[in-house]
């Protein structure tokens, strides 16, 4: 039997602003990458995540970005490959306060916007990434992009390197994501987000955005909690993947 994880951005908030439906997408859910601060997110907002999450069994990760909240994480930055090591750990820290807080733990770490693209060809970034995990916890899963250079080098340092496919997103004919700048990056049509889900949970493949099928193979399948309709999507496709004999159930 076919087995996938459904994991979305979380707790992508500050003060008073929230962008995504936390509740309602954890009733769906079975990970939630939760933002940890640099990109979105606040202490109110993580303690509320943690507890919503722990509540419902759903796993809690640790959603890393470069420090960009004005940018939301999704502006490229050079950082220093010391800093953004220190910098990865020190936001998994902070999300493990509320995690055990209530009375969970953070189960895993997944980069976001700029920082998960970059760290797919840079290994210097990517080996900072891997750094600030292993600070932070030696045991910790780290989420990617088959083929990425994270998760090779994830794999390398001992850490359980889990392969991540996007359900909302185009892909290039070389398996990587489509720049968000460029028309169609983002697949909105619910229909072809179900079908896109199927495929990639029995088969490991997806249509690329010229219409070659690749193959990409993953453990985790990531819906954006802020796209128009995140919760009904969400709810849809775990729908149509159970009712077709697909096991939803986390990974860590």
């Amino acid at each position: 039997m076919a087995c996938i994880d459904l994991n979305a951005d979380l707790g992508e908030g500050f003060g008073r602003w929230r962008l995504t439906d936390d509740e309602r997408l954890l009733s769906v859910v079975t990970s939630a990458n939760v933002a940890c601060g640099f990109h979105a997110g606040d202490a109110v907002t993580m303690r509320r995540v943690c507890e919503l999450a722990a509540e419902r069994g759903v796993r809690i990760g640790a959603q890393v970005s470069y420090r960009d909240l004005a940018g939301f994480g999704r502006r490229a930055m050079d950082v220093p490959p010391a800093e953004l090591a220190a910098e990865v750990a020190y936001q998994i820290g902070a999300l493990e306060v509320f995690a055990r807080a209530a009375g969970a733990r953070v189960a895993y770490v997944k980069p976001h916007g700029a920082l998960y693209n970059r760290v797919v060809h840079d290994e210097e970034q990517a080996a900072a990434v891997v750094d600030g995990v292993l600070l932070a916890d030696a045991a910790l899963p780290v989420l990617g992009l088959p083929g990425s250079r994270l998760l090779e080098l994830a794999g390398k340092a001992g850490l359980p390197a889990v392969t991540e496919a996007f359900a909302d997103r185009a892909y290039t004919d070389a398996g990587t994501l489509v720049p968000r700048a460029r028309e169609g990056a983002v697949v909105t049509d619910p229909d072809t987000v179900v079908e896109r889900s199927l495929s990639l949970a029995r088969s490991g493949e997806v249509v690329s955005h010229t219409g070659v099928r690749i193959e990409v193979r993953a453990r985790s399948l990531c819906l954006h909690g802020d796209t128009p309709g995140a919760v009904e999507l969400a709810r849809r496709v775990r729908e149509r993947l159970e009712a077709s004999g697909v096991r939803v159930e986390a990974f860590a």
